[in-house]
């Protein structure tokens, strides 16, 4: 199938395809004329791609699960590599969560300190 018909299917995008692409998570042929040629195969393939993605996994923590891609990941119960992944996702959310607050900490502080010097707006 082409690759209009892959993202029609999946409910993905033409731009998004050529992306995973890029990024190793799924296979073309070319066509005689350049086009690129999809296997029945990667319907699933992105679909779950999507769906891990969507979850909040990105395309690099994907790559090892390449082979579980193919099956109708979401109705099996997670392995142990897959909730390695996912803690570790986690982990760097949970940490960039945490920076993220704590510029918003020192915004609000530094502000109210700032309207607290004086009424006047301060230009700079």
């Amino acid at each position: 199938m082409l690759i209009g018909e892959l993202a029609r299917r999946t409910g993905s995008t033409a731009r998004a395809l050529r992306h995973y692409e890029q990024a190793g998570l799924i296979d073309s042929e070319r066509a005689a004329n350049g086009y690129r040629e999809y296997g029945e195969s990667a319907v699933m393939r992105v679909r779950n791609i999507r769906a891990l993605v969507g979850a909040g996994l990105t395309l690099e923590d994907l790559r090892p699960l390449l082979g579980c891609l193919d099956g109708d990941v979401l109705s099996r119960p997670p392995s142990e590599r897959v909730l390695g992944i996912v803690r570790e996702r986690l982990a760097v959310l949970e940490r960039r969560i945490a920076a993220q607050s704590d510029a918003r900490d020192r915004l609000v502080a530094a502000l109210a300190a700032a309207e607290g010097r004086s009424g006047e707006p301060v230009d700079g």
